[in-house]
């Protein structure tokens, strides 16, 4: 699994002129799903991204978790994070998971967020999405489970 994430004052999504998440201070996180990501892939990821501490305390030291501050999270699912460009200017996506199984994957990973105790809005698996988001540092941080 791959995961941008992204400190926002804040950010939303909208699908077909509807918004369908939204969210004040916390993490936009971009999330790429390939075939082969496990439960230990989610798990993984949900302890990092729940315990990070990237928000300022009362000295302005990156000191405080996402649920310190009450912060939320917006997840959006982004095949693109596989992408392959490699050969020739057009990219491949042959990496990224099976659409069945990411999907299930990108449930299992947002419902495992909110059984940490985060407040979790999402965006559409699939749809063609419009992403809006202040950007708050900024501050961009990416996961990849091959590398944990």
């Amino acid at each position: 699994m791959r995961v941008v994430l992204q400190r926002v004052s804040h950010a939303s999504v909208t699908i077909d002129n509807e918004r369908v998440g939204k969210i004040n201070q916390g993490y936009l996180l971009l999330v790429g799903i390939k075939d082969g990501d496990t439960k230990d892939d989610i798990d993984y990821l949900v302890r990092k991204i729940s315990n990070l501490r990237i928000f300022a305390d009362e000295d302005g030291k990156t000191n405080l978790s996402l649920q310190s501050i009450n912060g939320e999270i917006l997840s959006v699912s982004q095949f693109t994070l596989y992408a392959d460009t490699k050969k020739g200017n057009r990219p491949s996506f042959t990496k990224a998971g099976k659409p069945d199984f990411a999907s299930d994957m990108y449930d299992q990973f947002n419902q495992a967020l909110r059984d940490a105790g985060n407040h979790v809005e999402t965006g559409r698996f699939g749809a063609d999405m419009q992403v809006d988001l202040q950007n708050d540092g900024p501050f961009t941080i990416i996961f990849d489970t091959e590398n944990k």
